[in-house]
């Protein structure tokens, strides 16, 4: 990325060009993008290509003025610090979903980020409903943050009962736990984009992935609280966790709030393209 895409990138969610790659800074910038980007999964029903490539997901993220799901919005951010100075490791991760079972390999995209400032954090705007703030990446104690109370701890041995050969507690998977659930298991080996291709075909096509069998477009709002549409259902959730739900009747009203609430332009309606 080079520094005119940065900063279009960084006008894109209302943010200066930093000084220092601080822990500070990283803050901003992480809750800065949740403000502004929406977690979206429109173009799996829109029939629009998902394409994993630094260029690409600028032109969708900031040239459309759109959002995406946790490879498209992790991947440009982790570009996006990488190019302003922070150290960005890509790590992959399987969600836990129903009886606490794990995701597919490469279920989602996380980031290790470290700061001059001798910070060390997991950072993540690709989650839906997460932190705020990146969350202490050694950190083994709670964190109290905006979207709830999370901790970061080892998962222990491996199914079999053991450690594989020549793994250290350094090479442990972590699991990312909020309120008290563990919301996914991450690796420490880094990664690269294209090793996350597979993982985007699955969800953008399989009848098993939530993406494919629904409609998603939220984002953190800047009163702390949270927007979600999802079809016709839009909900308002306050900082405090009330909620209000309203039913939209007509396209009209669907467009008009992608378009106001969200800043995504849209031709028609998406409508769910995978069935159960």
């Amino acid at each position: 990325m080079n520094s005119a895409q940065a900063d279009a990138y960084l006008r894109r969610i209302g943010a200066q060009h930093p000084a220092w790659p601080t822990s500070d800074v990283l803050r901003e910038l992480q809750l800065r993008h949740l403000e502004t980007v929406p977690f979206e999964n429109l173009s799996i029903h829109l029939a629009e290509e998902i394409v994993l490539e630094e260029r690409r997901l600028l032109d969708k993220l900031v040239g459309a003025h759109r959002g995406g799901f946790c490879y498209e919005l992790n991947g440009a951010f982790g570009a996006l610090l990488g190019a302003l100075g922070f150290d960005v490791t890509l790590l992959a991760a399987r969600v836990y979903g129903k009886e606490g079972m794990l995701g597919i390999p490469y279920d989602h995209l996380a980031l290790r980020v470290r700061t001059v400032d001798g910070g060390d954090w997991l950072t993540d705007v690709g989650f839906g409903a997460h932190s705020h703030y990146p969350l202490a990446f050694g950190g083994r104690g709670e964190q109290k943050d905006p979207g709830g109370t999370f901790r970061i701890v080892e998962s222990g041995p491996d199914a079999a009962g053991v450690r594989g050969p020549g793994a250290s507690r350094e090479d442990s998977d972590l699991d990312v736990v909020r309120d008290g659930k563990a919301q996914y298991r991450m690796e420490v080996r880094p990664r690269v984009l294209k090793d996350f291709v597979v993982g985007a075909w699955w969800h953008s096509t399989s009848p098993e992935s939530h993406f494919a069998r629904s409609l998603v477009c939220s984002r953190v709002t800047e009163e702390g609280g949270r927007i979600t549409l999802s079809g016709r259902k839009f909900t308002v959730t306050t900082a405090d966790g009330a909620k209000e739900v309203l039913e939209l009747a007509t396209d009209e009203e669907v467009l008009d709030t992608y378009r106001k609430r969200f800043g995504i332009e849209l031709e028609r309606v998406p409508e769910v393209r995978v069935r159960a």
